[in-house]
C-alpha cells in the first residue's frame, strides 16, 4: 500500500508555451525550405517539445513500504533523520549557493517548494535528499508515519543564511 504519491508533470503553461515554439521555430525553416523539408520541421520540433516536456514530468515521489522514492533512488526510511518542509527562500539557498555538492537533489524548474529530509545511511554518500513538490506536508507527514520506530534523530536543515 502506497502513503504518498505525486508525479513530478510539467504544468499546463508550459505545455502552452511549446505551441509557439514549434509554430516560429517550424515556421522559420518552412519560410527557408518549403515543402516536405519544411512540414517535417513541424513535426520534429513538435516531437522534440512534446518528448522533452514527457520527460520533464515523468520523474514520481512515492511513499511506501517503509522506503522513499524520489526519481530513480530509494531511500530505507529507518536511514532517514529529520524531515522539514522548507520555504521558498530555504529551497532557493539549498540548491543553489549553499547546496552541499554530496547531496542529492530531486528538483524540478517549476517547483517552488521541497522537503529536506537529513540521510543517516553509511551507504549513501549524502548527507540529505532535497525534493521538490507541490505538497510538502503531506510528503512531511508521509515519511514520518512511515517511519520505522527508532529511526535516527535528525540534526535539522543545514544553516540557511539570510532565513
Amino acid at each position: 500500500m502506497r502513503d504518498y504519491r505525486e508525479r513530478l508533470h510539467a504544468p499546463l503553461s508550459w505545455w502552452l508555451l511549446a505551441i509557439p515554439v514549434v509554430v516560429l521555430l517550424g515556421g522559420e525553416l518552412y519560410a527557408g525550405f518549403g515543402g516536405v523539408a519544411g512540414v517535417a520541421a513541424f513535426a520534429i520540433f513538435g516531437a522534440g517539445c512534446v518528448l522533452a516536456l514527457l520527460a520533464l514530468g515523468a520523474a514520481r515521489i512515492e511513499v511506501s513500504a517503509g522506503h522513499l522514492k524520489a526519481g530513480d533512488a530509494v531511500l530505507p526510511l529507518r536511514y532517514a533523520g529529520e524531515v522539514v518542509p522548507v520555504t521558498e527562500k530555504q529551497f532557493a539557498r539549498l540548491r543553489g549557493p549553499q547546496a552541499n555538492p554530496a547531496a542529492r537533489l530531486v528538483l524540478r524548474p517549476y517547483l517552488r517548494q521541497a522537503v529536506f529530509v537529513a540521510v543517516h545511511d553509511p551507504a549513501d554518500r549524502a548527507p540529505y535528499w532535497l525534493i521538490g513538490t507541490r505538497r510538502p506536508a503531506e510528503l512531511t507527514a508521509a515519511i514520518e508515519r512511515c517511519r520505522p520506530a527508532g529511526a535516527p534523530a535528525g540534526q535539522g536543515l543545514p544553516p540557511v543564511a539570510g532565513t
